[in-house]
């Protein structure tokens, strides 16, 4: 039985490791060719051999995901090797956490590079193929912290709120032309981003403690919850959804 991916090329940036990880063997055992851009070779290589090893297709790109040059050169492989990408998963992301009069101008300027310039650059190179193609899906990866505030984290929320109107322009701008965009908002996730989320903000006096998580979200979320809300958002079962943004945190925004 086809998969609710089949015969689509998708392009998940951040694809090796954690929640990205997660999302392209998902994304690959539902039908799709998934191109992997990263800047962990050896993760991309790994996951890669999973979904090959599994039968799926897969195709790895080395990429800093801030650079345009990279940006461009990495899509460009991965469209030669797999096809004209129509799913494009915008995952890529890392965090700042500091008390923010120790932030710097170079904090600032890193942080929106990886967070926010690259679902630009991403989004640029790949969207002439999706017209082309008739349509395509775009999935951001946002977070609660675009709503909900934490303490040592300015640099972050602000570019997860960035996330949260990229999404929501790019939706009103292409609509009629069979573009969505949507994001999906994790709340706190067992991942290697997740689990140094949660020791810095403790040594920084945040209380990140398992009951406080269990009060807020019920539970830790894995990175799988997260990829199967992805898988949604990028598949024609959200045909009639765009511009929204889908909270994966058990509940935590809605306290």
């Amino acid at each position: 039985m086809a998969g609710r991916l089949h015969g689509k090329v998708a392009l998940i940036s951040g694809g090796a490791t954690g929640m990205g990880g997660a999302a392209a063997l998902l994304f690959a055992a539902e039908g799709a060719a998934v191109g992997i851009v990263d800047r962990n070779r050896e993760a991309a290589e790994a996951t890669s051999a999973r979904i090959k090893a599994q039968g799926g297709q897969a195709f790895v790109a080395i990429a800093d995901v801030s650079s345009e040059a990279e940006v461009n050169k990495a899509v460009a492989e991965v469209s030669a090797g797999l096809g004209p990408v129509t799913v494009l998963f915008n995952h890529a992301g890392t965090i700042v956490i500091k008390p923010f009069l120790e932030t710097t101008l170079q904090d600032w300027d890193w942080l929106h590079g990886v967070n926010v310039r690259s679902m630009f650059l991403m989004t640029k190179a790949v969207l002439p193929m999706m017209l082309k193609a008739g349509g395509g899906s775009i999935v951001c990866t946002s977070s609660i912290s675009a709503v909900a505030a934490t303490p040592n984290e300015v640099l972050y929320c602000t570019t997860k709120g960035a996330c949260h109107q990229f999404a929501r322009a790019i939706a009103v701008e292409y609509r009629d032309r069979n573009i969505r965009c949507n994001t999906v908002c994790p709340g706190f996730i067992r991942t290697p981003h997740g689990n140094r989320e949660v020791a810095e903000l403790a040594a920084l006096g945040v209380d990140v403690s398992v009951s406080a998580i269990n009060a807020q979200q019920g539970r830790m979320g894995e990175a799988e919850d997260v990829a199967r809300a992805a898988l949604y958002l990028a598949s024609d079962e959200s045909a009639f959804i765009t511009g929204t943004h889908l909270f994966v945190d058990n509940g935590f925004t809605a306290i």
